[in-house]
């Protein structure tokens, strides 16, 4: 409601008695607390050092010591739904984000575009007198709107926060990242020869953020929403945080979760009759090979060798995020504001199995379908975590950093949706280093920040009633760890996993995650844990109580259909690139590009996964001239058209495997030519990818021929988009340095022709749609 104007209005304003209230932002109540959200991705409970685990982090350890662990808080899975929830306080379904926003497949409750009755907690705050800060990993834009010319109605600006610099998608390089700022794309300030790593330019802004809020506004409190990119692929971290774990993790994935299960009951995290569930608990046929652990007695020194090595580089990166967090801590401390800062530090998903059975020096394979292999992972060991790696552990230590817990990511069981949780806030609690057993979900996150600011969730938001809140205040187990648990049900839904938790007992489905393209959900078996005497789910109990299931399955349909949860999807994933959106195309099959623009995020731009397709660029070119003319992609997935020592060159780099595959010119000419390469596909091979014939041109010229392999699947999850003129982020290639603009001549302009395959394109999937009716 408007405030009413109480001043004085005649004819002179001399007459006249003003009054400023109605026309000046809300201030928050006296006292109101900082709030700070530090969100990692892809955790475990059993990683952190306040769970028992073997990854040292000191500031999470400070922030325990002075406030609470709670060993029952869950999320959804998987990153960018859990996100919403913190984000509204609404389930992620509610949210339209039942997956993460590349992978959206346009029905209601997974399009990504969070509906605006939905309101983000930052809006809310911002209204009441708080300023809000987003910094690091934003994966809550949908992707129509991830380009410059799209609409910016889900960018942080445009929901209620005053800044953001970080990264739009679901991850990005350590290194290189592609990075945003408000509501556009901006360059790194400086590169990794010169020390940069992407946690400490995040630490770096946030500070400043709060800095120069406090300088204008010291009474002021705010809300800062931290996300780094840690613990997400790739996982790349300075040498020495790497070096500091040489040896940790030498005994073996198995003999990790023997170890540090006893450690998690000593901390009062797990009950002492807590078992540990087995290695592979999917029965065959229930999920994707890809998901297995292979047993660490199996593997060959070697394979012990590289294997210990991606988690030492794991534990490293978090480790040194954790560090750079402690800088923003210190900051607060010295300030005197962390007194009253209510700090959130967690987790948005279990550990990630997407580095499959071995691991991966590029997990841009799994993303296109495309197996790891010992033989291309081992010569990369003593560049792991470097701008030469996009690497992932094995499926094994995603198992240990999840103990004693079944499965990992993606699946609904406890090792997929319980995560680490420590709330720390000196002045509003009492109680110091005790753990909280109390059942909690990530949409409790938005209800307990709202009941500590003082600050009700209002009834409409710029014009928008309001959906009501699902989740309860976590406030009341502050200082009460007996209190009785104030949830009674949470259903669980991702990638066609399932699962319903109510009054202590929980019903999950057997069925894999995406990419398990099992299909018949209709079939599936359904296993029933008590989850209060076995937190685990070790036991299933379907057999001795089957009305009790029957119940629970009837009670998921029934938040199903309460929040938008159907239809279930485990497809493949390169049956899933179907679905997810794609930018129409111009009639013609052709997309135009010029200079001088922001890269075209890779969901945006022409599509040449998979399909015959042309690169034609219209140049001016003196004796000097040399950079990049078009390139989309890395070193670990892409392609490139440049001029160097006077010759034009095509390089199509596939998931980063050696060699790159090459087209050379001989000399060019100077003057105003048009120059370009076609690929013409001709088959499909045995993973998907598309091979062929590419044939590079001057003019009307044919300069070079030769086989190609192209990737059916993306180029990057996220990041890495088209650029004319330079390219941004990470090289394609490493015969140039990064960026490599254009100089020495004018590029007019690049087009990037489809048409060919883009209508065969569309008749394959109405053909795949009709069959599936």
């Amino acid at each position: 409601m408007p405030k009413r104007f109480n001043g004085v209005i005649n004819l002179d304003i001399r007459d006249s008695v003003p009054d400023w209230e109605p026309f000046r932002a809300s201030r928050a109540p006296e006292g109101s607390p900082n709030v700070l959200v530090i969100l990692y991705d892809d955790t475990g409970q059993a990683a952190w050092s306040p769970y028992g685990g073997r990854i040292s982090m000191p500031t999470l350890d400070r922030l325990a010591a002075d406030g609470l662990t709670y060993s029952q808080w869950h999320t959804t899975a998987l990153c960018g739904p859990t996100r919403s929830c913190l984000l509204t306080g609404r389930n992620h379904h509610q949210n339209a984000f039942a997956t993460i926003a590349e992978s959206a497949t346009g029905f209601p409750g997974n399009h990504t575009h969070i509906p605006m009755e939905n309101a983000f907690l930052a809006q809310v705050l911002s209204d009441a007198g708080w300023n809000t800060f987003w910094v690091g990993k934003n994966h809550n834009v949908p992707v129509d709107e991830f380009a410059m010319g799209a609409s910016k109605r889900n960018w942080p600006i445009r929901r209620g926060f005053d800044r953001f610099y970080g990264f739009i998608g679901g991850e990005t390089n350590q290194w290189y990242p592609d990075l945003a700022e408000d509501d556009h794309y901006t360059e790194q300030p400086y590169l990794p020869e010169d020390g940069y790593h992407l946690s400490k330019d995040l630490t770096d802004k946030a500070i400043s953020f709060v800095r120069d809020s406090k300088q204008t506004e010291p009474d002021k409190p705010w809300y800062l929403f931290f996300c780094p990119g840690a613990n997400h692929a790739p996982h790349h971290a300075p040498q020495e945080w790497i070096d500091k774990y040489e040896g940790a993790f030498d005994d073996g994935y198995e003999a990790y979760r023997e170890w540090v299960l006893p450690r998690m009951k000593a901390r009062g995290i797990l009950p002492e009759n807590t078992e540990l569930t087995p290695m592979n608990p999917m029965p065959e046929g229930t999920t994707s090979p890809q998901d297995a652990v292979r047993p660490w007695d199996s593997l060959s020194a070697d394979e012990k060798r590289l294997f210990a090595r991606m988690a030492e580089v794991y534990a490293g990166f978090s480790e040194y995020t954790d560090h750079e967090v402690g800088r923003l801590v210190d900051y607060l401390e010295e300030s005197g504001q962390l007194d009253n800062t209510l700090v959130f530090y967690c987790a948005d998903n279990g550990a990630s199995g997407e580095g499959s059975p071995n691991g991966s020096v590029n997990e841009n394979k799994f993303f296109n379908g495309w197996p790891d292999s010992i033989e291309d992972n081992l010569p990369m060991i003593d560049r792991l975590g470097s701008p030469d790696t996009y690497n992932h552990y094995p499926t094994g230590w995603a198992m240990a950093f999840s103990t004693p817990y079944r499965m990992f990511k993606r699946y609904s069981y406890q090792g997929g949706v319980c995560d680490p949780l420590v709330i720390s806030w000196p002045r509003g609690i009492k109680a110091r280093g005790e753990v909280r057993d109390q059942y909690h979900h990530a949409i409790d996150i938005v209800p307990t920040i709202l009941d500590c600011c003082g600050v009700e969730m209002p009834g409409t938001v710029l014009g928008y009633e309001q959906t009501p809140l699902p989740g309860e205040s976590m406030r009341y187990s502050f200082d009460d760890g007996k209190a009785p648990t104030n949830r009674r049900t949470q259903y669980y839904e991702m990638l066609g996993t399932r699962a319903i938790w109510h009054e202590g007992w929980k019903a999950v489905a057997v069925h894999g995650p995406v990419p398990s393209d099992i299909g018949h959900f209709a079939d599936d078996r359904w296993q029933l844990f008590h989850t209060d005497v076995d937190r685990a789910e070790a036991h299933d109990l379907a057999d001795q109580h089957p009305d009790r299931l029957r119940e629970l399955v009837d009670l998921w349909f029934e938040e199903a259909g309460k929040y938008d949860v159907l239809p279930l999807n485990d497809l493949g994933v390169l049956d899933y690139i179907k679905y997810e959106f794609q930018a129409p195309a111009p009639p013609s099959g052709t997309y135009t590009y010029y200079p001088g623009t922001a890269e075209v995020p890779e969901r945006s731009a022409a599509n040449t996964h998979g399909v015959s397709y042309r690169i034609l660029a219209e140049v001016e070119l003196s004796p000097s001239a040399e950079g990049v003319i078009l390139a989309h992609g890395s070193r670990f997935g892409g392609h490139t058209l440049f001029v160097k020592d006077g010759r034009l060159h095509y390089v199509y780099n596939f998931l980063g495997l050696a060699p790159e595959q090459e087209l050379v010119s001989g000399p060019l000419p100077g003057g105003r030519h048009v120059v370009g390469v076609e690929f013409a596909k001709e088959k499909t091979g045995e993973h998907g990818e598309s091979h062929g014939t590419a044939r590079l041109y001057v003019d009307e010229a044919q300069v070079a021929e030769g086989a190609l392999r192209t990737q059916t699947g993306h180029f990057s999850l996220c990041g890495e988009g088209l650029c004319v003129g330079y390219d941004g982020g990470d090289a394609v290639t490493r015969q140039y340095p990064p960026r490599f603009a254009f100089s020495g001549g004018r590029i007019v302009k690049v087009e990037v022709n489809v048409a060919d395959d883009r209508y065969l394109d569309l008749e394959r999937q109405l053909q795949a749609a009709l069959a599936r009716d």
